[in-house]
Parts: C-alpha cells; sequence; structure tokens
C-alpha cells in the first residue's frame, strides 16, 4: 500500500504516544502524508515513536479546547487515544476508562466545528456482549453480536458509547465517521511491562526473563485454557487504512480469526525463545472473558481482506524485540551495580 505520491491532506492521530498511534503515524508517513499531527498526554519522552517531520504535541485530549487546537486546519482525525490496558489495568481502572468517552466526544465536537471531513475511531472487541464468551470454545463474534449490549464493565462500556457518537454524528452532522473493532492488537514498540501489557507481551517478558536469568517457571494468569485471537500490528495498520478509506460506515471487526489458548500462546513463544518453563498459574488473577474470537465474515465481504499474520511469525518478531529490550535493561542494571 505505500505510495511514493506526497499527499497533502493534513492528517491527526490521537493518542500516537502509544503502542498502535506511533505505528500509525509511521505507517502514514510511509503511506506519503506529508503533514502530520500527533498528540498524546504523555510526555515525549515517554512515547513509543516520535517521528523526524511530524508535528508531535503533548496535550491531553479530554478537554474540549485542546481538541479545538487538534483538530485546526485538519481534514482526516484517527483517535486511538484512551486510557487502556490489558486485563489487569481494566478490571481495577473502570473510571479512568470511561473517562475516556471525553476524548471521542470533544474530538467529534470539535471536528464538527472545523468541518473535519472524515474521523476514524478505535473501537475495541469488549464492546460484545459478555455472555457469549463464556467458554473456551467460543463462536467467533459477529458485528450484530454487539446488541443487546453487555459489554466489558468500564472500558467496553465506553467503546461502545463512543461508537453510537460516531453513528450520531454522520447522521445529525454529516462527519464520515469509520469504525474498527480491534480484536488484541500486538508487536513490538509496545507495552510489555508496568501493569498495562497484554497477553502476547506480557508472556514474551516472563519468558525472555526466565531465559536470561536462568529460571524454569513463569507465571500464567488464570489456568491457561481461556482462548483469544490476536492481531499482528502490520494487519492492524493495513486494516485500519483499508476502512477509513473505505465506505464502510458500521462499526467492522478488525481482528485475526486465529483462536488459541494461553497454554498454546506460551508454547509459541518457549518454542520461539527455545526453552520449556514450569507454568505456575494463577487461579484469582484478572483474565476477562473465558473465550473470544473475531467474525471475519464482513471485512471480507466489504474490503476482499482480512488479517492473515500467522501468530508464531508475529511472535516471533515480537519476542525478539522484547528480548532485547528486557537484557539491554539487564546489562544497565548490572553495570550500575559494578559501578557502586
Amino acid at each position: 500500500m505505500t505510495s511514493a505520491t506526497p499527499n497533502v491532506d493534513p492528517v491527526l492521530v490521537a493518542g500516537a504516544g502509544g503502542f498502535i498511534g506511533g505505528w500509525l503515524a509511521r505507517r502514514l508517513q510511509e503511506e506519503g502524508f506529508t503533514t502530520i499531527r500527533a498528540i498524546d498526554n504523555k510526555p515525549l519522552s515517554d512515547w513509543y515513536q516520535v517521528l523526524p517531520g511530524v508535528e508531535s504535541i503533548e496535550a491531553d485530549l479530554r478537554s474540549l479546547d485542546a481538541c479545538r487546537s487538534a483538530v485546526r486546519g485538519v481534514r482526516l482525525v484517527y483517535n486511538l487515544a484512551c486510557d487502556m490496558g490489558g486485563m489487569g489495568f481494566i478490571e481495577a481502572n473502570r473510571a479512568a476508562c470511561m473517562i475516556s468517552v471525553l476524548i471521542n466526544t470533544h474530538l467529534l465536537m470539535a471536528g464538527h466545528e472545523a468541518d473535519v471531513e472524515r474521523h476514524f475511531y478505535a473501537s475495541s472487541a469488549c464492546i460484545y456482549n459478555v455472555e457469549l464468551q463464556q467458554t473456551p470454545e467460543v463462536t467467533a463474534l459477529r458485528e450484530e453480536n454487539a446488541y443487546p449490549a453487555l459489554p466489558e464493565d468500564g472500558y467496553g462500556w465506553e467503546k461502545l458509547f463512543s461508537e453510537r457518537m460516531c453513528r450520531h454524528f454522520f447522521e445529525d452532522f454529516g462527519i464520515e465517521t469509520r469504525v474498527a473493532r480491534y480484536h488484541n492488537v500486538y508487536g513490538p514498540h509496545g507495552t510489555y511491562n508496568g501493569g498495562r501489557e497484554k497477553a502476547p507481551a506480557a508472556i514474551c517478558r516472563k519468558v525472555a526473563l526466565a531465559k536470561l536469568e536462568g529460571l524454569n517457571e513463569i507465571e500464567v494468569w488464570g489456568d491457561g485454557e481461556q482462548t483469544r485471537s490476536f492481531m499482528y500490528i502490520d494487519d492492524c495498520l493495513v486494516g485500519t487504512l483499508r476502512i477509513m478509506d473505505s465506505d464502510v460506515r458500521e462499526p467492522i471487526n478488525l481482528g485475526s480469526s486465529e483462536l488459541v489458548s494461553i497454554n498454546e500462546l506460551v508454547d509459541i513463544v518457549e518454542e520461539i525463545a527455545g526453552v520449556q518453563l514450569k507454568r505456575r498459574y494463577v487461579l484469582n488473577a484478572p483474565k476477562g472473558v473465558r473465550g473470544r474470537n473475531s467474525d471475519n465474515a464482513l471485512i471480507r465481504q466489504r474490503l476482499g481482506w482480512e488479517p492473515s499474520t500467522p501468530l508464531a511469525v508475529g511472535l516471533e518478531r515480537t519476542y525478539a524485540w522484547i528480548h532485547d529490550q528486557i537484557r539491554a535493561g539487564l546489562r544497565v542494571g548490572h553495570e550500575a551495580v559494578s559501578r557502586a
């Protein structure tokens, strides 16, 4: 999809200091966009990627005034900004996740005032009815399964409400809105420690640390039989741009349909790392729904495409990056001890 032709359409990437947002800003540059404004509420020093030639701004987009400044002169908005993380974070921070509703609401309000032409919203598979996700052998979730509504408490409700805001801003004000329901995105240059990481990054970190420190055991949340699908970042970026450019106005799944258990995820990472480890299961740890998978019939029908990177391929790249980050950190720590 890379284009050599410069694209002068001004673009805003909200949440650009995060994992997906940082990669999206980079991909837009590669696609030829020459006027990119990247915004996140984190200090620039904490961004995963800060790109030359991109206007990078620290701002809190929960504020309407900040959103008005953010969309000034912008034609296209990609909103990936929210307060989120893995299940450990989501279950312990429901109010903080809900407050993110201000970001999308204010970006839509400001965008309407500024005549923004198209607004992309990054929703989540957490909007789906939890009663449909009670067994590991889950039926893949179709877009219509969002209703009757019973999403993940806090984070899922915020995402579902924001989907409705996108719909009504199109109906009432004519802003072309696009909504992708992301299913568990992973890859390099993302959170892998600190409590906000998701399962692939967490398992890669635990296995890499065990290997580097000569340990023989890792901790696994739950019994390991809960199932998920995981989408590699490259597929996420391709899908995001395709959805933004499409005529698909209704929310649409963007995820892999390769269903695996957490135990199978650990198996793959162990094989990549060349180790076999004991597993200590923490049954009372946050673990979310019992099973979740993406039904990709609609995206195949509407876009003639679906995510296709095999989990083992994406995990190999992700593990290598996380392993190198941890090894570098351990080396710095050992050097500091040696100097003390």
